[in-house]
């Protein structure tokens, strides 16, 4: 009887001991329904060639783990050589999405951009359309979608000019090692009046963690409208910009 009573009293001891870990684990972390950046860059030259630039961006995400997500980003660049403005360009955009699943969504989007050198005092381009994530995991996060809306854009020295408006996007976001990412998108938009007269946006990026916060990155913005307002305008404009980036 004495050993049965210690072998009960071993097998609930065992069981307390098993149970105490279980129960000593933190409860998980709530999930992140705000993500927001915001980086800048400063780049200076001085000798043969004066040249400044500045850059500032931020991206936004809201998402409250429902099957609606809220973004925007946007950029500013603006730059100097010899005292002679050389960049001046504003982006912005923001876009709603609802999800049916892991992979389909549709969205509606408002895509905005003020360029000096390509003579665009603004260009407006409100859209809606449908999306596909061919790659949503941990390491690797790829998406397309297609759109349809209008644009509107103004040019000095011409009218407001609108039509119907085509939209392609694609978006690529790769980890490669647990401090570096990758980065690439592209964004087409067609007007419908004129499907020559199209805007193609192109940029391809590396990250490095230099904290749990700050990200030093290199981006290439690629801009090319297949018809400016003016033949002496030319179509391709290429910026780099070296920035650090603050997560909050």
């Amino acid at each position: 009887m004495r050993r049965c009573t210690h072998v009960v009293q071993l097998i609930a001891v065992l069981t307390v001991a098993g149970a105490v870990p279980v129960f000593a684990q933190a409860p998980p972390a709530p999930p992140k329904i705000w993500t927001v950046t915001a980086g800048g860059g400063l780049a200076l030259t001085d000798g043969n060639t004066d040249t400044s630039t500045v850059n500032a961006s931020y991206d936004l995400t809201y998402d409250p783990q429902t099957r609606n997500v809220v973004k925007s980003d946007g950029l500013f660049l603006r730059g100097k050589t010899e005292d002679d403005l050389s960049a001046d360009r504003l982006g912005l955009n923001g876009r709603d999405e609802f999800t049916f699943n892991e992979r389909a969504y549709v969205f509606g989007q408002n895509q905005f951009l003020r360029d000096r050198f390509k003579d665009i005092t603004y260009l407006l381009a409100p859209t809606a359309g449908v999306g596909y994530a061919l790659a949503a995991n941990d390491a690797t996060k790829l998406g397309v979608d297609a759109g349809i809306g209008g644009v509107w854009e103004k040019n000095p020295g011409f009218d407001v000019r609108a039509s119907g408006a085509l939209t392609l996007g694609e978006k690529l976001a790769q980890v490669v090692t647990p401090t570096t990412s990758l980065s690439q998108s592209y964004s087409g938009l067609w007007k419908t009046v004129d499907l020559g007269d199209s805007l193609h946006i192109f940029t391809v990026g590396v990250a490095v963690a230099m904290t749990t916060r700050i990200q030093f990155k290199f981006d290439l913005l690629d801009t090319f409208k297949n018809r400016p307002p003016l033949p002496t305008i030319q179509k391709n404009d290429v910026a780099t910009l070296i920035s650090l980036v603050y997560k909050l």
